[in-house]
């Protein structure tokens, strides 16, 4: 049986995106200046990162029977991830994101075929298992179960955020939520105190922190130009698996997945700016962390 780097459990979904001077307030309508189509999904971007920082991959998820799938699936291929035990159910996912001028996005997504991601058939066996919140949360209490049965690490980006069970929290060896979402989570310290292993807490152009039992660590953001940040939180935790499969300690594989996550933010999109291991390595010496 194959053995992976890191199984990603989660959504797949066909990103729609415009782009605007500003985000429009409630009841108004703005002028875009640009529409785009890409792949994306948290599961998916999250794959795609992994396998670009050289992880060896395999994807969990569900997509449609409709030409979005087609495009998804591709995805999947030109990246060398294992789809084979993606299902088939209903429309495929869809993220409608608007994008204003200085990168700044907000993110509408319909479920689609992610509402019915299972894992009945059990997981590939891999050394970290990946999941987020656009599938059932009964499907990522049973994908980390399953996990830790398998000795397998356990991360949790915990977005769209939504109330965690004590039993799910208890599974999650690492949990990476933004700035926003661990205070809505109840905070750094309730989480770590709830039983996850670390607590590692994005803060975009801020940098980063992270929380365990014995200590909590900053890490400086990288210096960068941004052009549209969807897909970076994504970059950051699809880098971070692959890191902390290969070995690395997890200030090593943070400062890896912040590298990534800075890199994804200067291109537009969410799959197509997830940046190359070598991109990574380059910005790592450039800023003194080779």
């Amino acid at each position: 049986m194959a053995h992976y780097d890191v199984c990603v459990v989660g959504s797949a979904n066909l990103d729609i995106v415009a782009t605007a001077a500003r985000h429009p307030l409630p009841g108004e309508t703005v002028h875009g200046t640009g529409y785009h189509e890409y792949p994306g999904g948290k599961g998916l971007n999250q794959a795609v990162a992994a396998a670009r920082s050289g992880g060896r991959v395999t994807f969990v998820g569900a997509l449609g029977d409709d030409t979005a799938a087609d495009i998804l699936r591709n995805v999947l291929a030109a990246d060398a991830i294992d789809d084979r035990l993606s299902i088939t159910s209903g429309a495929t996912g869809r993220a409608v994101i608007v994008v204003d001028e200085s990168g700044e996005n907000s993110i509408v997504v319909v479920a689609g075929a992610n509402a019915s991601v299972t894992v009945d058939r059990g997981l590939p066996s891999a050394s970290v298992v990946l999941c987020q919140l656009e599938i059932p949360l009964t499907t990522v209490v049973a994908s980390f179960r399953a996990a830790r049965a398998a000795g397998a690490t356990t991360i949790l980006n915990p977005a769209p955020t939504a109330e965690l069970s004590a039993d799910l929290l208890a599974l999650c060896d690492v949990i990476v939520p933004n700035e926003h979402e661990v205070d809505l989570l109840g905070g750094a310290d309730a989480l770590v105190a709830a039983g996850c292993g670390a607590v590692v807490v994005t803060r975009g152009g801020d940098g980063l922190d992270i929380h365990t039992p014995m200590r909590t660590q900053h890490l400086a953001a990288f210096d960068v130009d941004v052009v549209d940040t969807t897909g970076a939180g994504d970059a950051f935790c699809g880098a971070l698996a692959c890191r902390l499969a290969a070995g690395d300690a997890l200030t090593d594989a943070a400062r890896w997945a912040s590298a990534a996550g800075a890199l994804a933010t200067t291109a537009p999109g969410a799959v197509p700016a997830q940046p190359q291991a070598d991109a990574i390595s380059a910005l790592l010496v450039r800023q003194g962390d080779g």
